[in-house]
């Protein structure tokens, strides 16, 4: 535009000028004018012209090439403003699910606060327990030493001593159960400090970044869980499955741990979340016959990524390192899940393993005898005289039996008929309560951990 008024102001000033030096002749000499307009002036309008015409046209050929230019820019520009406007609403969205992801955590923060309140008074409760039943135990032993030296009958002796016995069993099992107060209380610290961090983060103004990074961690946390015997790595020196997690590993596979001193062996190890857990046994298609006999149970059967027992000379080596918890889960025919938790201690082989239970939790009623000691049994070994029947040989399978017709997670594995109830004189897997009914069951697994805060973490 600014090239055609250049040149039309230009041809007006020649024109100008040219009229200019006419009016000038005419004035000077009074000739008569000519019709006609002279040649040169004809031809210099025609240049002009031309010119113009030819600036017109590079003007336009330049005047489309921007156009275009300027259409691209704008088809750029409108598809970079939808990108922009698509990820302004995602952002958006993405504030407004922190936004409630923050009230959610504030309030399960208030939740854990009043907690950590309850379990501190647990825990002053406990420990003014723990020190009575220490000054009755003081008491009842200076007792003990009077009757001894006054040479009381023999069978008052007996009840001193049994009632000792239940006083230290009383106090153990108080200590079991301040260090799994202790080892709640300190998680719930850990996670409100995760909580606090978390707010920190939030309350930031680049809020955003740190909401990927936080995304990128809830992915680490929850890894593709398809490890197998094939593509685990060796763990020579581990004693457990907790020592490998806190290694950080967290996939779900098999391992080599060596506890205690003994010869490396295989376990299969379950990471979930922020726990680790030793599986010690596992049923849940009926493919591996538990009906085995005492060597066999001793030195375990099955494969690990299916059906088997870890055997109880592996089990025992792994206990006897620490405190350690029973975790017992469940499935019946209903696919209903259930599970219980308990203080797991074990004897050594000359106790024929026996064990000692202390229940801590479940959502499901305690079916295994508490405060007592168990010994493991087999068809062909340790048939206790306080039975009338051989509980293994009618129940089949070896377990830490007390009475007959209990509970028994070894037994033959038995599908139930369309009703779903058992056929005669065929028992199957069973969870069965000192109250209420029964239980069928489908799949059981038994997995262990450490109830030590600083060998748990």
């Amino acid at each position: 535009m600014k090239i055609i008024l250049v040149l039309l102001f230009m041809i007006s000033l020649v024109i100008s000028a040219r009229l200019d030096d006419y009016i000038y002749l005419e004035s000077a000499t009074p000739e008569p004018k000519p019709r006609f307009a002279m040649s040169d002036d004809v031809h210099l309008l025609a240049t002009g012209l031309l010119q113009l015409g030819r600036g017109l046209q590079d003007f336009v050929i330049k005047t489309k090439s921007q156009m275009d230019d300027i259409f691209q820019r704008l088809n750029i520009f409108d598809e970079s403003f939808s990108e922009i406007s698509q990820q302004t609403s995602e952002m958006k969205e993405e504030e407004e699910q922190l936004k409630k992801a923050t009230t959610r955590l504030q309030a399960t923060n208030e939740e854990m606060r009043n907690l950590s309140l309850r379990l501190n008074s647990k825990i002053e409760v406990l420990s003014m327990e723990k020190i009575q039943l220490k000054n009755k135990v003081g008491k009842l032993e200076e007792k003990i030493t009077k009757l001894v030296q006054t040479q009381l009958e023999i069978h008052e002796s007996e009840e001193i001593a049994s009632l000792k016995n239940f006083v230290e069993q009383q106090d153990n099992h108080l200590r079991q159960l301040l260090k799994i107060v202790q080892l709640q209380h300190a998680q719930l610290i850990k996670q409100q400090e995760q909580i606090l961090d978390l707010e920190e983060k939030i309350s930031n103004p680049g809020f955003q970044n740190d909401s990927q990074i936080f995304s990128l961690k809830e992915d680490d946390r929850n890894p593709n869980l398809k490890k197998t015997a094939k593509n685990s790595s060796s763990r020579g020196n581990a004693t457990d499955c907790t020592w490998i997690y806190n290694m950080g590993e967290r996939s779900n596979g098999i391992y080599s741990i060596k506890p205690n001193g003994s010869k490396a062996f295989n376990v299969y190890c379950e990471m979930e979340g922020e726990n680790s857990w030793t599986i010690i046994q596992k049923r849940s298609d009926g493919s591996t016959d538990f009906n085995q006999t005492w060597e066999s149970y001793i030195d375990g059967f099955g494969n690990l990524d299916g059906e088997f027992w870890l055997g109880l000379r592996k089990i025992y080596s792994i206990v006897d390192q620490a405190d350690y918890i029973l975790r017992i889960e469940l499935e019946d025919w209903r696919a209903n899940k259930r599970h219980i938790e308990y203080t797991f201690q074990m004897g050594g082989p000359e106790s024929d393993y026996a064990v000692f239970l202390s229940r801590i939790t479940g959502n499901i009623p305690n079916a295994l005898p508490e405060q007592k000691e168990i010994k493991f049994s087999t068809k062909d070994h340790g048939n206790n005289t306080e039975r009338k029947l051989n509980c293994p040989e009618s129940n089949s399978g070896g377990w830490w039996y007390s009475v007959c017709e209990e509970t028994n997670l070894n037994g033959k594995y038995v599908r139930p008929s369309s009703k779903g109830k058992l056929r005669r004189n065929k028992r199957g897997l069973y969870w069965k309560p000192q109250k209420g009914k029964s239980y069928l069951l489908k799949s059981t697994k038994l997995m262990i951990h450490p109830t030590d805060f600083e060998t748990f973490h």
